[in-house]
């Protein structure tokens, strides 16, 4: 037959991926093939193979004419008889990576040889039988117009990914940008690590952040359930980019990352080897800082997937008000050379946010070399055993850190007021205290666009010490003492009394709160 014909040529054709073609399964399904009453002898999981083409023969030496992915149509005409010689045959179309044997019943055998369909169940090789006579090149023109319309739509799906991420390179997308839309076009979750397995951007799709991260670093090395790529350019490598579980696409899944990969590294090559790091820092403060997060178990696989370990560590939240970008650098800067400590900080809501993991709690000496970096005073919050506690520790620090000179240095622990305020929460009765005691004064400033609060709060901050507050709050000394006689007389308050300025105190902190 002429489908038996020696090829000469060395050369193979193109194989799209195994998304762009129909399975041996869904091949079953075409007319052509039900209308000869098809019967599945070896199935199962045989039947998910990919069909790359079909090809005819009666021949039982028509292994060496296949090059693997063929669905191979029979009617089993020049096949022996012999059972050795039907396991040899079983073994060769195996061998070279048949997608499926497809035999139509009544010319050469009634019913299949027992040991062929052994053969095939061992190796895993889909077989299929014909009860009735097909037209074998109705059959195939069926699935070769499946096979090349699916070819089709792979080279349209990727002309409109390459456009997708061609885009994204030419705008300058940052990395979690890509990250989301690769995750979009997969329809699964998506990551980027960097070389020590730490999570630079993530997309968790339909999964939780607990489910998708944790246990990440672990996950990554063993591979299982992930399809990966690297991202590179010029000969060195920066990270990984992995999807897991993801459906079937038409253009490839690896089409798909590799082209994913190609805009992250142009992204890196523009933007330089710290935007990774900024980028994690930024999605772990806003979680921890900004309350975007759905529980414990989220905050704690992103912890863990940013490099800050848990177990048998000391947790721990600082916040510097008015630190930019420069400064929370330089402070990471000075951490990175405290033994025992991991930090990662950026930027939030108007403040440098540090999130760190130490073995040991951090010693002053050493709080002090990062205070002195920072434009504003460094607010450290209590240390914590566990997530919980880091979270519940965010807000005093935050307080704290809002009345505090440059170069200053305070801790939570030494500040009770900060954290009851901190602990009573949302309790309108705080609310409450802090409008009553407040209303003259804030009336006052917002009739006159005065500073009577701003000096309320110098006062406070440096109870027996008028100098002090004076120059805290950017005053005359003469200047100054008339404001604190006015603030005395709208509220018909003593402010040397210490229960009325303790009282003060609380209402100031619940205002800013």
């Amino acid at each position: 037959m002429s489908a038996d014909r020696q090829d000469l040529t060395t050369f193979r054709t193109d194989r799209p991926e195994g998304a762009a073609l129909p399975s041996v399964g869904e091949v079953l399904a075409e007319r052509a093939v039900r209308l000869g009453d098809p019967e599945v002898l070896v199935g199962g999981a045989a039947l998910q193979a990919p069909v790359r083409w079909v090809h005819v023969s009666d021949s039982d030496r028509v292994a060496p004419l296949l090059d693997g992915g063929e669905l191979l149509l029979s009617t089993a005409a020049a096949w022996s008889g012999d059972s050795a010689a039907l396991r040899a045959l079983a073994d060769s179309l195996a061998d070279v990576g048949v997608a499926g044997v497809v035999v139509e019943l009544g010319n050469r055998f009634s019913v299949m040889p027992p040991a062929f369909v052994a053969a095939c169940r061992e190796r895993g090789l889909a077989l299929i039988v014909l009860h009735r006579e097909v037209k074998f090149v109705a059959l195939t023109e069926a699935v070769h117009r499946r096979i090349i319309a699916g070819q089709l739509e792979a080279l349209q799906e990727r002309q409109r990914l390459h456009e997708l991420f061609t885009g994204l390179s030419l705008r300058g997308a940052p990395a979690d940008t890509v990250v989301h839309e690769t995750a979009r076009v997969l329809g699964a979750p998506v990551v980027l690590e960097a070389l020590d397995r730490e999570v630079v951007a993530a997309d968790t799709r339909d999964l939780s952040v607990a489910e998708l991260l944790a246990g990440w670093a672990a996950r990554s090395r063993a591979g299982v359930g992930l399809t990966a790529v690297p991202v590179e350019a010029r000969g060195e490598r920066w990270g990984t980019l992995a999807t897991l579980d993801a459906p079937a696409h038409p253009a490839g899944t690896m089409t798909v990352l590799q082209l994913a990969a190609t805009a992250l590294a142009f992204s890196r090559l523009a933007d330089g080897p710290g935007a990774w790091t900024a980028l994690a820092a930024r999605e772990l403060v806003s979680a921890v800082a900004g309350g975007q997060h759905t529980g414990v178990d989220d905050v704690a696989a992103r912890l863990e997937s940013a490099g800050l370990p848990l177990r048998g560590r000391v947790l721990g939240v600082w916040v510097a008000e008015r630190a930019d970008a420069a400064a929370v650098a330089a402070a990471l800067a000075v951490c990175n050379e405290i033994d025992g400590l991991h930090a990662r900080g950026a930027v939030h809501d108007g403040a440098g946010v540090f999130v760190l993991s130490s073995a040991e709690p951090v010693p002053t000496a050493a709080l002090a070399r990062v205070a002195s970096v920072l434009p504003a005073g460094l607010a450290v919050g209590a240390p914590a055993a566990n997530v919980p506690e880091l979270l519940a520790s965010v807000r005093a620090a935050r307080l704290l850190a809002a009345r505090l000179q440059p170069g200053e240095l305070r801790r939570v622990d030494d500040r009770p007021l900060t954290r009851l305020v901190t602990e009573l929460g949302a309790d309108h009765r705080l609310q409450e205290h802090s409008e009553r005691m407040l209303a003259p004064l804030i009336r006052h400033d917002d009739a006159t666009g005065g500073d009577l609060v701003r000096v309320l709060r110098a006062v406070v901050a440096h109870p027996g010490n008028r100098t002090a507050a004076a120059a805290a709050s950017h005053l005359s000394r003469s200047v100054f003492y008339q404001r604190i006689a006015l603030i005395s007389d709208l509220l018909g308050a003593d402010l040397d009394d210490g229960e009325t300025l303790a009282g003060l105190h609380l209402a100031l902190l619940a205002a800013a709160r």
